[in-house]
Order: structure tokens, then sequence, then C-alpha cells
């Protein structure tokens, strides 16, 4: 990449590198004080991508964002799997101390809406602006509000 791109890539907020860097830093970190120092920054630098991940969300790898975090929102008590896609306008919101546990391998559509103690299943694609709030099974997709499954894939071994 040239000088040029990066530094327009710098100036638009996309490039969250350092962002993952001190996410899994808090994570792995056993200090409080240098967990809430952490915190600190990551609510910063979020808030300066327009997005919010809450404390306690554990999210395993790196996943995926087309868009930065442009108006992904990450409940504290949520799980994602590796290896997602996740567009912008997201929200992944609680409903009792409990959210949607979401696992490897998904798609999520700009402007969805994943709320409640609900299963998503691996290599599943939600639709934009879907409203998912019951379990979806492995190797499905789904759309529209209320959430609908309109194709269950098999099970493919690569």
């Amino acid at each position: 990449m040239k000088m040029r791109e990066r530094i327009i890539d710098y100036s638009k907020g996309d490039n969250l590198n350092l962002f993952w860097r001190l996410f899994m830093q808090r994570s792995r970190t056993r200090c409080r004080l240098m967990k809430d120092v952490l915190s600190f920054f990551l609510y910063r630098m979020a808030h300066r991508h327009g997005g919010y991940i809450g404390r306690d969300a554990v999210i395993q790898g790196k996943p995926f964002l087309p868009h930065g975090l442009h108006g992904i929102f990450i409940s504290r008590y949520s799980f994602i799997g590796e290896d997602c896609c996740i567009y912008q306008n997201v929200t992944i919101g609680e409903i009792g101390r409990k959210a949607p546990r979401i696992g490897k391998h998904c798609l999520i559509g700009a402007g969805a809406i994943l709320v409640g103690d609900i299963k998503i299943g691996d290599n599943v694609k939600i639709g934009a602006g879907a409203v998912v709030n019951m379990d979806i099974p492995d190797f499905c997709t789904v759309v529209a509000q209320p959430a609908r499954i309109i194709i269950r894939e098999s099970e493919v071994i690569l």
C-alpha cells in the first residue's frame, strides 16, 4: 500500500489494527488497573469510529468489519466466534443481561438487529435489516422482520 493510501485510510478511521491489539491485550490482562486504562482508550477509539464494544464481550479472533466500527453496537454479554463478518449499523443487544452467542464464520448484514438470549449457529448469513430474536441453526440464511429462515444449506466439507 502506498503512503498516500495509508494516510487516507488512517484519516477515515477505518484502520482498526491498534484497536484490536488493545482489545486482545485487555482480554489477556489480569490487573484491574490495567484493564481500566485499556478500557478507557478502547472506549475513546470506538467512540471516534462511531461504535461500541462492551467491556466483557468475548470476541474470538479478529472479526472482519468492512466499514469499520461505524454504528456497530456489541453488548458486553455477547459472544462472537472467529472469522465473522459484521457490516455497519449492526446491533447485538441484550435483554436482561443475556445477549446473543454467534457462531463461527457468520455474516451479519448492514442494519441487522440481534437481541436476547439466542444462539446463532456456524456459517449463518443474516440479511440486511433483519431482526433476529430466535435461535438459528447452522448453515442457514435469515432475512426480514421478524426473522425468517429462507435457505437451509447442507453442510459442505471443503
